[in-house]
């Protein structure tokens, strides 16, 4: 199987690549060979062995050929995400760093795909996975993880170049449960039934496998009433960590004090009198007591989300953004610091559920493994597509108000 050059181009420059695993299922095969024609280069299978059942791996080996040497650098840098990698393998290349914040020029950008790098012709896990990192390698050489920009220290050993790289697309697993496939494209008229008990399914997997369930919540969840569904999931042993920002926790914390949210009633849903000052208040209450958990151990609050995270040490962040009123006290204001606190919390995740907000679950998106699973619920469309979009293709996304959906899904796992 050949494509061929154009009439009159010189077959120029070669490289041998191999892509193994599921590869003619998640059609990765396909799409490593569309690279190359789209970017001006041709192939040649040389050889190749599909896997006889499902659960088999396939193997392709392919010869790449383009005009020019930086023809094929762009070929093989395309097709090198989807896991193709050279037959002959070199240890990767690493630069010193020559200041601190920032990577040497020519450093790897990392995805979120599970990823190997060849030290002392050996292949190691890059540990910490995350996507738009750059790559250390410790100083003996032997380990290797992720470090986001600021984290850059001067005469730190940076991954650059591709050489010596290796990524493992999600793809490349077998697909066992309709949870992987319904990471597709969007719609409000999928099956809510079906998705909700997958959802729950794998809420359930990730505790029996002694892993961890992160929440990221955003307001709404409270103002659509699904406050008290998130408190039993807690109770449950179905909440593990909270990613929320300063609205989340203030509405929560409101709704105990007041019984109104952003001033509504939750009762009566119909504005209170002096409401739109009930969540002011409500910060400064907490302010005056110096912390939420203060306030739970001084017996003022009494109920809500963030009640339920001090009774059952749930470790939360809640990050700031320059809207917030107050904020309350825990709020971290710094976004370095909201990313470091959230990184530490990720280890150990093996199901994110993402609740009514775009901006956070967008930034937990970026900072979690292809791996880890996790379903994403906007009344908004635009939400579920836009964390898809920038690489988070792991994601299962419901498009439904937040209370509806948080009801059937404690009732799904009561």
């Amino acid at each position: 199987m050949t494509a061929t050059l154009p009439a009159g181009r010189s077959p120029g420059f070669v490289e041998e690549v191999e892509i193994h695993g599921h590869i003619i299922d998640s059609l990765l095969l396909p799409k490593v060979l569309d690279e190359i024609l789209t970017r001006g280069g041709s192939y040649t299978i040389k050889d190749i062995r599909v896997g006889q059942r499902q659960e088999d791996p396939s193997h392709a080996r392919i010869e790449v050929r383009a005009s020019t040497p930086e023809q094929l650098r762009e070929v093989l840098n395309a097709i090198h995400d989807h896991g193709a990698v050279p037959v002959a393998p070199q240890d990767c290349v690493t630069v010193s760093a020559d200041m601190d914040g920032a990577f040497p020029e020519g450093f790897y950008s990392t995805t979120n795909y599970r990823t190997q790098v060849r030290l002392h012709g050996e292949w190691v896990d890059v540990e910490d996975q995350e996507m738009d990192c750059g790559i250390l390698v410790d100083p003996e050489g032997d380990a290797a993880r992720c470090l986001p920009m600021t984290d850059v220290r001067k005469g730190d050993c940076i991954v650059v170049g591709r050489q010596g790289l290796r990524v493992f697309p999600a793809e490349q697993t077998a697909r066992q449960s309709l949870f992987e496939f319904m990471a597709s494209p969007v719609s409000s008229e999928k099956p809510k039934g079906v998705t909700v008990r997958e959802i729950a399914a794998a809420m359930r997997r990730t505790r029996e496998a002694g892993e961890k369930i992160l929440a990221v919540l955003g307001p709404a969840v409270v103002h659509t009433g699904g406050r008290d569904h998130v408190a039993r999931l807690i109770r449950g042993g179905y909440l593990d960590v909270l990613f929320a920002g300063n609205a989340l926790a203030t509405h929560d914390i409101e709704l105990d004090l007041y019984g109104t949210s952003l001033g509504v009633s939750q009762d009566q849903g119909l504005p209170t009198e002096e409401g739109h000052e009930h969540h002011l208040r409500s910060i400064n209450t907490i302010r005056r007591l110096g912390s939420i958990r203060s306030a739970v151990e001084r017996g003022v609050l009494k109920s809500g989300i963030m009640y339920e995270c001090v009774k059952h040490d749930i470790p939360f962040v809640l990050a700031g953004s320059i809207r917030d009123d107050g904020p309350l006290p825990e709020v971290i204001t710094d976004i370095l610091d909201a990313q470091k606190k959230m990184r530490e919390l990720i280890h150990g995740v093996g199901f994110c559920l993402m609740t009514a907000t775009m901006l956070h679950s967008i930034a937990t998106g970026n900072l979690l493994p292809a791996w880890v699973r996790v379903a994403c619920v906007d009344i908004n469309p635009a939400t579920v597509t836009k964390l898809t979009d920038r690489g988070s293709i792991q994601t299962v996304g419901v498009v439904t108000d937040a209370e509806p959906f948080l009801r059937a899904l404690v009732s799904e796992l009561s």
